[in-house]
């Protein structure tokens, strides 16, 4: 079935005033997303909170699309503020031995190389190199590799079933950042098998500031302890007229990574998100984007500027002679809203947006030009 374009984007209020292409840097909310929320808080309202543990029902629906979404168990996936806190679980965990190294690809998003150096304290070394000498870096010290679905600068897309068994075969362990493709571009865990993925939904997800997920796999929730400890870290929290007291009985789900209460507004809109995501297909949406992400590199190169090709939404232009905050900004004077990375003139559609969009882009370019 093909997707009615101009349906669909109706959903999404703020394209009625903005030209958005810079999905890269905040995707936007659909209409059904802020309902959920609204919904939400009428509910609060009408039952005074009192059947608040049934929320939590409603959260492991959304554990259960999210699974569908990434092909993971529904058990596996476990909320938390951001991709940040949920990285921390996971350096937290490991046994870090002085000499151990992290390792990075060069220009990544500034959360891994952060987290990386922030071990140099206990003697592990971090190590930043280019994809194409990060086979040759590796070695018996490597313990963990930390890497990006898209680099959020240029929009290369690393071959992850690639790296995947390389990292099976040295037995290294490794986190996944999906927060700059997933929602755009399909993904599949059961195929990759990383030690943890998260995905920060306010960007190609479509969720607010504050809904992230992460997957943490069985075989790994057997050695990963959790670093948040509340009153859901015991397996019986369920029972909140006789909650447990002592040493908490850890769940055996991924949600023993949660330690309490869940930003539930956010993940009420979150799984409208998720639903609007699943319905469409993700591969109808990655042919969608990967289409528009190809006209803006046309477009781009018959202006005379420069954007390589890369298997992501993310096109990153360079015009010469011409500074790219100063393009930025002179496009958003124009209500075209783009951004500037290093240099290059960052472009990000996503499904919601269309031809017309990028046509606009090109006559105003055009003009600054």
């Amino acid at each position: 079935m093909t997707a009615d374009w101009a349906e669909v984007r109706s959903h999404f209020p703020a394209l009625r005033r903005w030209t958005f292409l810079n999905t890269a840097s905040f995707g936007q909310l659909p209409d059904t997303a802020v309902a959920a929320c609204a919904r939400h808080f009428a509910h609060r309202d009408e039952l005074a909170c009192h059947d608040f543990v049934s929320w939590f029902d409603d959260a492991d629906r959304l554990r259960g699309l999210l699974g569908q979404l990434i092909h993971a168990p529904a058990d596996s996936i476990a909320f938390a503020a951001n991709a940040a806190a949920a990285l921390s679980v996971l350096l937290n965990g490991i046994d870090w031995r002085p000499g151990d190294q992290v390792v990075t690809l060069a220009g990544e998003f500034p959360l891994l190389p952060y987290a990386s150096h922030a071990l140099a304290r206990g003697g592990v070394e971090a190590v930043e190199t280019s994809w194409e000498r990060l086979s040759d870096v590796l070695s018996v010290r490597t313990r963990l590799v930390l890497v990006s679905t898209v680099n959020y600068t240029t929009g290369f897309a690393p071959p992850l079933e690639e790296l995947a068994g390389e990292l099976r075969r040295r037995e290294i362990l490794w986190f996944l950042d999906a927060t700059q493709s997933l929602g755009a571009l399909p993904l599949d865990v059961a195929r990759l098998q990383p030690t943890m993925l998260a995905a920060d939904g306010y960007k190609w997800l479509l969720c607010p500031n504050g809904a992230t997920f992460f997957h943490v796999p069985a075989k790994v929730r057997a050695w990963l302890r959790p670093n948040v400890v509340g009153w859901r870290s015991d397996r019986g929290w369920r029972d909140v007229d006789h909650l447990h007291h002592g040493a908490p009985r850890l769940p055996e789900s991924a949600e023993r990574y949660e330690g309490g209460m869940l930003a539930f507004p956010l993940l009420y809109a979150m799984e409208a998100s998720v639903r609007m995501i699943l319905e469409l297909g993700p591969e109808v949406i990655a042919q969608r984007v990967l289409s528009l992400a190809a006209e803006v590199r046309e477009t781009v190169r018959r202006l005379r500027g420069m954007a390589d090709e890369q298997a992501s939404g993310i096109v990153a232009a360079r015009f010469p002679a011409h500074d790219a905050s100063a393009l930025a900004q002179a496009l958003a004077r124009e209500g075209i809203l783009v951004a500037a990375r290093h240099g290059y003139v960052r472009i990000s559609p996503h499904f919601y947006n269309n031809e017309d969009d990028v046509a606009q882009l090109g006559a105003v370019l055009r003009r600054i030009l």
